[in-house]
């Protein structure tokens, strides 16, 4: 047998032989790691989310807003680009505005303090992360950057057309390789602009009216989903509906989740306008009936007869005034969507020149009295005559409320203007003996 003092260097020599094989087997796969993990792909560490803020209180908030928040670690970005900017200080606002060529802009916003700022008005604020490549995240980061820049930024803004919503529908878009317009742009709605224009504004009677006067027949055209999306609530509804192609190939869900950082105490979006036709009714036939029942005060006395001028004066004033405003818009301004407008039947220019004549006709005054019985005949003609093409396909626009509105008062005035024009007016009593 061996001796002990021959085995040992043996012995060494096979734990030293162990060790370097289990430290080359642990340093092997860190090597193969090294070498087969490939760098990190551009836009990796990038995340994107659409932000959608519901409803507010102000008029300009009612259709309410969105926006696309954009984090890049790497270079310090954490901003929500908004495309609904705009001041009423920024130069010839007011003048834009009236000829319809106002001047937007968007802008990256600090992402904190901007969602607070929502969160502040009371407004529903769902943020929806989006599954892009890391390839569109890059490309919808630096088109964004590229957008935001002060010779790009600024863009004419359109109501339903190209306005806050419809820009961040075009910039996800564009990156999704337009996979979202094919998935929309030929699916029926069953909606018009009207229809999403008079539910959101019923909480504003006044400027549910002033809209309802103002839009003319383009807004009463049957809408796409594409087109649906000038509303940022159908912007989010479609975004979740979409599935796309990951960076594996394969068929994914757009939204990769979805949260809700504040929920608005405000009542709820009307999911349809209300039938308003019977109140509208209401009122014109009461302004009609007021109207006929000073008529016939003023043909007993002079008081009577001043509160008849009064009145259909301040009636003529306000639809001769609506009337031009109307003319105007279609005939001298870019609001596209006022062009073709109905409500010309019933709100009228011509109601101004009855302004002038009514206070001479009905105190005796006998160059006024044929001008204004033609002129009142004719406003109250045009009236029947707006509601009689609603039996005509091509007018097509949704103004039942307008008509129920304006056509008793044009009729009353029509018969009262006669019986105004045919009794003298009433004579100071002789009180000599």
């Amino acid at each position: 047998m061996p001796e002990p003092g021959e085995r040992s260097p043996r012995i060494w020599r096979v734990l030293a032989t162990h060790t370097v094989l289990a430290l080359a087997a642990a340093a092997l796969p860190a090597q193969q790691r090294g070498a087969v993990r490939p760098p990190a792909e551009p836009g990796s560490e990038i995340s994107v989310a659409l932000v959608t803020i519901g409803p507010g209180r102000l008029s300009w908030e009612r259709f309410g807003h969105n926006a696309i928040w954009v984090r890049d670690p790497s270079i310090g970005l954490d901003a929500i680009y908004n495309y609904g900017l705009f001041s009423f200080q920024q130069e010839s606002f007011l003048l834009r505005f009236i000829q319809g060529r106002m001047q937007y802009w968007m802008q990256g916003l600090p992402a904190e303090p901007h969602l607070r700022f929502y969160i502040a008005q009371d407004r529903t604020v769902w943020v929806q992360d989006l599954n892009l490549t890391p390839r569109e995240r890059l490309a919808l980061r630096d088109s964004l950057r590229w957008n935001e820049r002060p010779e790009n930024r600024f863009y004419r803004y359109d109501y339903y057309r190209d306005n806050c919503s419809t820009r961040v529908r075009d910039a996800l878009d564009r990156v999704l390789g337009h996979r979202l317009r094919d998935a929309t742009q030929d699916r029926p709605t069953g909606t018009t602009y009207r229809f999403h224009t008079q539910r959101l504004t019923t909480p504003d009677p006044l400027l549910y009216t002033g809209l309802l006067l103002g839009l003319g027949q383009p807004v009463d055209r049957p809408i796409t989903a594409w087109e649906e999306m000038f509303l940022p609530l159908k912007v989010r509804e479609q975004v979740a509906r979409l599935t796309v192609t990951d960076a594996q190939g394969r068929e994914t869900p757009l939204v990769s989740g979805e949260r809700t950082l504040y929920t608005s105490t405000l009542p709820p979006e009307r999911t349809t306008p209300p039938n308003w036709v019977p109140w509208y009714l209401l009122l014109g036939v009461a302004l009609a009936a007021v109207l006929m029942a000073s008529a016939r005060a003023g043909r007993r006395s002079r008081a009577g007869r001043l509160g008849y001028i009064a009145l259909s004066l301040t009636l003529m004033l306000a639809i001769g005034l609506v009337g031009v405003v109307l003319a105007g818009l279609w005939l001298f301004t870019d609001h596209a969507f006022s062009y073709r407008n109905e409500n010309l039947f019933l709100c009228n220019p011509l109601a101004l020149g009855v302004a002038v004549l009514i206070p001479f006709a009905t105190t005796g005054s006998s160059w006024a009295q044929a001008p204004a019985r033609f002129l009142t005949l004719l406003l109250g003609g045009l009236g029947v005559v707006g509601l009689l093409v609603k039996l005509q396909p091509l007018f097509r626009q949704a103004n039942g409320p307008i008509i129920a509105l304006a056509l008793p008062v044009l009729l009353a005035l029509a018969i009262t203007a006669k019986w105004q024009a045919t009794s003298s007016p009433p004579r100071p009593r002789d009180s000599s003996p």
